[in-house]
């Protein structure tokens, strides 16, 4: 039940929407005109207007700029018996929801009425979600709170109950196994299996069997039957990542699964059907695959049901320092240090810095400065960016550049990164990483105070 008012000069159009409203189940008021209805918003709040278009003293678009201002939340919907396109788009500029002519049928503004209320409800429940993932600095597993993910959020929450497939794009990096965990948990199947498979980590021999399963005795190797991944994972859902690498064959067995919901066993005559919810991942474009032919166009429009992009991090900066304040207090636990921040030099290097390999890489580089690291404070000196690694590995891969280079620098440059990837491998014992480098203690410790190396 939503509270509607009802704005005509006609009585009995108001009287006849008064009636057809109210049995619908709302608590109707009305008003001849837009004075006496702007008084009835400043006493109360409406879900939904529906107003005449051409009334006297005040017309349907003043009055409904003068509702935007009273109580911009509220619907409006505008009825007139003078349509023209050019007060329909005044209308929707002006913040209409939408603008019917006056010899309507009832069930079209029975169906428009119900259809802006849902919009409504459900615009309500967005924002409360919305700014309760505001509040968590995150959804799930995953953390961030920019404008770009909080779309990534929203849009999992519109999908997660559908039983469409969902596939999920973006750089290597950028966390599409979190997204669809996520979708897993927020729906239905949540209690259900959630299994993984990586369509390029494993040989295609092995990776048919893993998918659909065999039966005894029909290869080499096969002593007894085995289910496969869709089988196990029967009522939840399938991640496939790196869909883009799944083999030609493989496609094939793929969308029979996603048309028919049934495969075969390996060496198998009888059909097994099969319920579960499909999202896929890649990193690549498959839409250009598909053009190339690598990959089936059927397949590719069965599972890009839903599309949904992963934005990179160097997209979404304002999140650097909350997934790193994450990260240091993940590995400062693990690797039992007294790690507690960042320092404010060396979060602007980040905050800077275009991160190729996404979040991934961001975790790996903290992980590494806490490994190296002695004080409570991560410093720049401690932050090896691929950058700083592509610098010194500049000479050797093109000659040296026609004004020279500074060769002890250069020398310093290369001796801090053997011995700090030493520290990283021995997690910071000194001992351990001068026997890997093949030097005495005193040397490293020599050497690392020399070049500002703290571990």
């Amino acid at each position: 039940m939503a509270k509607i008012l009802i704005v005509d000069d006609d009585q009995g159009m108001r009287e006849f929407l008064e009636i057809m409203l109210t049995k619908e189940g709302h608590k109707v008021v009305s008003a001849g005109d837009g004075a006496k209805a702007l008084g009835n918003c400043r006493k109360e709040h409406f879900e939904l207007i529906i107003t005449d278009l051409r009334m006297p003293k005040m017309d349907g678009i003043g009055f409904l700029r003068e509702v935007k201002k009273v109580s911009p939340e509220t619907t409006v919907i505008l009825i007139t018996a003078y349509a023209s396109g050019e007060t329909a788009v005044t209308a929707m500029q002006e913040g209409a929801y939408d603008y019917i002519e006056k010899d309507f049928a009832i069930e079209d503004l029975k169906r428009i009425v119900r259809n802006a209320l849902d919009k409504k409800s459900g615009n309500r429940d967005e924002t409360r979600f919305l700014k309760a993932v505001e509040e968590a600095a995150g959804f799930g597993k995953m953390i961030g709170c920019s404008r770009e993910m909080m779309k990534v959020y929203a849009t999992i929450k519109k999908v997660a109950d559908t039983p469409a497939n969902v596939l999920i794009l973006g750089e290597s990096g950028t966390g599409k196994e979190l997204v669809a965990k996520a979708i897993h948990e927020n729906s239905s199947r949540a209690q259900a299996p959630f299994l993984v498979i990586n369509c390029g980590g494993i040989p295609e021999n092995l990776l048919e069997s893993e998918l659909f399963g065999y039966i005894k005795g029909s290869f080499t190797g096969a002593y007894s039957d085995k289910a496969g991944l869709f089988e196990i994972a029967q009522g939840g859902t399938v991640f496939l990542d790196e869909i883009g690498e799944l083999p030609a064959l493989l496609q094939v067995k793929l969308l029979r699964v996603v048309q028919e919901k049934t495969f075969r066993r390996i060496g198998g005559t009888e059909d097994i059907h099969v319920d579960v919810r499909l999202i896929s991942a890649t990193n690549r474009n498959l839409a250009d695959n598909v053009k190339s032919g690598s990959f089936r166009e059927d397949l590719y429009y069965r599972l890009n049901v839903i599309p949904l992009h992963l934005p990179p991090l160097r997209e979404r900066r304002e999140d650097i320092p909350l997934l790193t304040k994450h990260f240091i207090e993940k590995y400062a636990k693990e690797f039992g240090k007294g790690v507690k921040t960042i320092s404010t030099y060396a979060l602007e290097l980040l905050m800077k810095y275009t991160f190729p390999g996404n979040i991934r890489e961001l975790e790996n580089i903290i992980e590494r400065s806490i490994a190296l690291e002695t004080s409570n404070i991560i410093l720049p000196e401690n932050l090896v960016l691929a950058q700083d690694r592509e610098e010194t590995e500049l000479f050797t891969l093109h000659g040296l550049p026609e004004a020279g280079i500074d060769l002890n620098e250069e020398l310093a440059k290369f001796e801090r990164g053997l011995i700090e990837k030493a520290l990283l491998k021995s997690a910071g014992v000194k001992a351990k990483a001068a026997e890997l480098l093949k030097i005495n203690y005193d040397s490293l410790y020599y050497r690392s105070e020399k070049l500002g190396i703290r571990s």
